[in-house]
C-alpha cells in the first residue's frame, strides 16, 4: 500500500514526509460508528492510490479449504515465486484490518513481495470478520487455514519444519493467538512468529492505547470499537482473542515483534515481547521512532519504511535459516 504522493516529495525528511502524508488522509478515515460507511472510504482511499504491481515471478493460487469442525470452507491463498524450489519454507499470513475491515485480497502485493524477498512460500488466510462474525469464528479460520497447510506441506512443496506465521495489526494479534491455540492443541508445528504491530489487548489500559486520537490513523474510539465487535459483549476474553491475558506464554515459537513509537499499540507490543522473553521464549523486539500505525506501508519509501521492511525481511530469513 503506497500512499499517493508526487515524487519530489521523498527529499523531505522522514518526519516532514510522514506529517505529509497525514495529511492527505480523510479525518474520519477510521470512525468505525458504522462498518459498512467505514469499509466503503477504506475502499475508497485504496482505489485513489496507484495500483501495487505484482511481481510477475510470483503465482497466485486461490483454494477453499475445509473450516473447523462445522464451519464454512475458507477461502486461502498461495502465492510461490515461480524458481522457488522443493522443501521451501512457507509463511503462513494473516491480513490486518481491526478484525472488521479488509481482506486477504487487499494484501496481494504485500504477501508476494514478501514471498520474493524471503524465498519462501506465502499462504495467506481470508478469515470472516466482525461484528458479523465475532470470536471465535474469525481465529477458527486462521486455525483451519493453519491445519490445511500442515497437512499439504508436500503438495505445497514446502517444509512442514519451517512453517512461520505473521500477521500485521489486527492480524499479528490473530497470529499471537494462533500460536496459543496451537501450542494448546498440540499442533500444527510453527516454527517463528512475525508479529508487525500487533494488536493483543482488548483491555486498551496502556499509556499508549489512550495517546493516539488522530481520526486519520488507528485511534483509541476506533480500538476501542473494533475490540467490541471483536468480542461480541462476551463477558469472559479467551487470551486466543486477546493474548496480552496470557498467563502461560512459554512453548511458544520464537518472535519478532515490531512497532513504531507513535502508535497507540506501541507499550501492548513492548509488554508482550517482555512476557515472551520471562518465559524463556526468544523474542526479538524493534520500536522505530517517529512510525505511526501502518506508517512502513502509507509511507511506503521513506527510509525508515524502507528499513523497517528489509529488518523483518532478515528476521524471517534468519528464522528459516535456523
Amino acid at each position: 500500500m503506497t500512499a499517493p504522493v508526487p515524487t519530489d516529495v521523498y527529499a523531505r525528511s522522514a518526519d516532514d514526509l510522514h506529517r505529509f502524508v497525514l495529511d492527505l488522509l480523510p479525518g474520519d478515515l477510521f470512525d468505525l460508528s458504522d462498518i459498512g460507511a467505514a469499509r466503503t472510504r477504506l475502499d475508497a482511499l485504496f482505489s485513489a492510490m496507484p495500483a501495487p504491481e505484482l511481481p510477475p515471478e510470483v503465482t497466485i493460487e486461490v483454494h477453499m479449504v475445509p473450516g473447523l469442525d462445522d464451519d464454512p470452507e475458507v477461502e486461502v491463498r498461495v502465492y510461490r515465486p515461480a524458481d522457488l524450489g522443493v522443501d521451501a519454507p512457507v509463511l503462513y499470513w494473516i491480513h490486518g484490518g481491526g478484525m472488521v475491515l479488509l481482506d486477504a485480497a487487499s494484501d496481494d502485493a504485500n504477501c508476494a513481495r514478501r514471498a520474493m524477498a524471503s524465498r519462501c512460500v506465502v499462504v495467506s488466510v481470508d478469515y470472516r470478520l466482525a461484528p458479523e462474525h465475532p470470536f471465535p469464528a474469525p481465529m477458527h479460520d486462521c486455525y483451519a487455514g493453519l491445519a490445511w497447510l500442515a497437512e499439504h506441506t508436500g503438495d505445497l512443496g514446502v517444509d512442514p519444519a519451517r512453517v512461520a506465521i505473521g500477521g500485521a495489526s489486527a492480524g499479528g494479534g490473530l497470529a499471537a493467538g494462533l500460536a496459543l491455540m496451537a501450542r494448546d492443541r498440540g499442533g500444527p508445528s510453527i516454527c517463528f512468529q512475525l508479529l508487525i504491530f500487533p494488536m493483543l489487548d482488548h483491555t486498551n489500559t496502556t499509556h499508549s492505547s489512550q495517546s493516539i486520537t488522530d481520526g486519520r490513523v488507528w485511534n483509541r474510539a476506533a480500538n476501542l470499537a473494533a475490540w467490541g465487535y471483536y468480542l461480541g459483549g462476551a463477558t469472559e476474553v479467551s487470551p486466543y482473542a486477546s493474548p496480552a491475558l496470557a498467563v502461560d506464554v512459554s512453548g511458544l515459537p520464537p518472535a519478532y515483534i515490531n512497532v513504531g513509537d507513535l502508535d497507540l499499540f506501541c507499550d501492548e507490543d513492548i509488554a508482550y515481547a517482555q512476557a515472551l522473553g520471562r518465559a524463556g521464549v526468544a523474542a526479538e523486539l524493534r520500536v522505530y521512532p517517529g512510525a505511526f500505525h501502518a506508517s512502513s506501508g502509507l509511507v511506503a519509501d521513506a527510509p525508515l519504511s524502507v528499513r523497517w521492511r528489509d529488518d523483518e525481511d532478515e528476521a524471517l530469513r534468519r528464522a528459516y535459516a535456523g
